[in-house]
């Protein structure tokens, strides 16, 4: 319920409108008790005003005119008393005193009374009394009228309240049933027709995840088709070798065969270790470490020098120093290898092969410059897509070498790009990857 939406807002909004009510409500009964209380001292003076008028006119025509002292009028339910004190009669005991005309609280024999004074100019003084218990008893009771009705509309809002949340998330637990009846292998966009405008941006979001997602796994079918065809391809080559050895009538023929056969080996070897390279790398599982770029250069130059001095290619190594970046060793690794290896298969003899390092403002650049043929610039996207060579390109590899260096190189943070060789034809590979804060 904690992590509930629904029922936070529920509850939030109750909680609000139990609270505002209750408030209201009180406003409520004290203002209409103030209310009734001013009604009820009103109505003393209108009886006291109508009785001094009736009082008056018999007094002209028929009034006794002798002492008397009191003469009290009761209503049963308001309990309210007309008592007249004529000019003559002594007042009596809880009205005693100089009491001023107009309203005051008086005690007589124990009662609280409200009472309403009025004299006239002949003398005669009017009273108009009414028990203070029966007022706050009628004045309650009409402030309960106005009250009680609140006090019932609060469950029925609430009531509402949580009817009207539940149906404002619906949509979002139509949202949610939409993605768990869609298959796992066609992932669909969801619909945002009649989405709330504040879900709207949340529901485009999952949509263009879902359209990134659509498209990796388009990918990844194209690269296991791909791969398929690339790895049968020498499989089935080898296949072929492995009956011409059987049928060699001669140990001369026969290591004859053998040599392709080997060589074929060695190129099914190669790309299944390029593929595990690939998915290693997809996975993200390698480590990050500090690493010295400069000794690992010299590592890889010792490498491929045997290499380069059978195609007589001058491989060579330009550095300022040791230069150090965060990085996982096997991914930088692979990035420059496959670089090298490019540009030492491609460049022509005698041609030269020249692993540079140097450092950036804000990190470090890698760059493998060859002067070998090129790639196109309308090329330059194309070849890092997996299992793509250039068309006519001479010999053997499968298309995943930049592909590879790519992926490793966004593992690290890093970028690579292919540009021209200013001096002349020629090709630059670019790793630049920048220091983390």
């Amino acid at each position: 319920m904690k992590r509930s939406l629904q029922w936070r807002l529920t509850l939030m909004l109750d909680g609000a409108i139990l609270l505002s009510g209750l408030i209201a409500a009180l406003v409520s009964f004290i203002l209409a008790y103030g209310e009734a209380r001013e009604f009820q001292d009103d109505m003393l003076r209108q009886i006291a005003l109508l009785t001094t008028r009736s009082t008056t006119a018999s007094a002209n025509n028929e009034w006794p005119r002798q002492n008397q002292a009191e003469i009290a009028l009761d209503e049963p339910e308001s309990r309210i008393s007309v008592i007249y004190v004529l000019p003559d009669a002594p007042r009596p005991g809880w009205l005693a005193g100089n009491i001023s005309s107009g309203l005051h609280t008086l005690d007589m024999a124990g009662e609280r009374l409200r009472v309403f004074l009025q004299e006239d100019p002949a003398g005669k003084i009017t009273v108009v009394t009414q028990p203070t218990e029966t007022r706050d008893e009628i004045a309650i009771n009409s402030a309960l009228r106005t009250f009680t009705p609140l006090l019932f509309l609060l469950p029925v809002m609430a009531w509402l309240i949580m009817r009207i949340v539940r149906n404002e998330l619906r949509p979002v637990r139509n949202l949610a049933d939409h993605l768990d009846a869609q298959p796992a292998d066609q992932p669909r966009p969801l619909p945002d027709k009649d989405v709330p405008d504040e879900i709207r941006p949340f529901v485009q979001a999952i949509n263009r995840l879902l359209a990134r997602v659509i498209d990796l796994m388009g990918q990844q079918r194209r690269f296991v088709a791909d791969a398929a065809h690339e790895l049968r391809s020498p499989l089935t080559a080898l296949s072929i070798q492995a009956q011409n050895l059987r049928q060699a009538g001669s140990i001369e023929s026969m290591n004859e065969r053998i040599i392709p056969l080997q060589a074929g080996i060695e190129r099914a070897i190669k790309l299944t270790e390029q593929l595990l390279n690939l998915a290693r790398i997809q996975a993200g599982t390698a480590e990050t470490t500090t690493v010295d770029v400069s000794a690992l250069s010299r590592e890889l130059i010792a490498e491929y020098l045997p290499r380069a001095e059978a195609k007589g290619i001058d491989l060579g190594l330009e550095g300022e120093g040791p230069l150090l970046l965060p990085a996982a060793p096997e991914n930088l690794r692979l990035i420059l290898k496959n670089a090298l290896e490019n540009a030492l298969k491609y460049t022509p003899a005698g041609g030269e092969v020249t692993l540079r390092l140097y450092a950036a403002e804000d990190g470090a650049v890698c760059e493998i410059i060859d002067n070998g043929p090129g790639i196109p610039v309308s090329e330059r996207e194309r070849v890092f897509d997996p299992f793509y060579r250039l068309p006519g390109a001479s010999g053997e590899g499968s298309g995943l070498g930049l592909a590879i260096a790519r992926e490793a190189a966004a593992c690290l943070g890093g970028s690579v790009s292919l540009g021209n060789r200013p001096e002349g034809p020629g090709l630059i590979f670019r790793y630049s990857q920048k220091r983390k804060t």
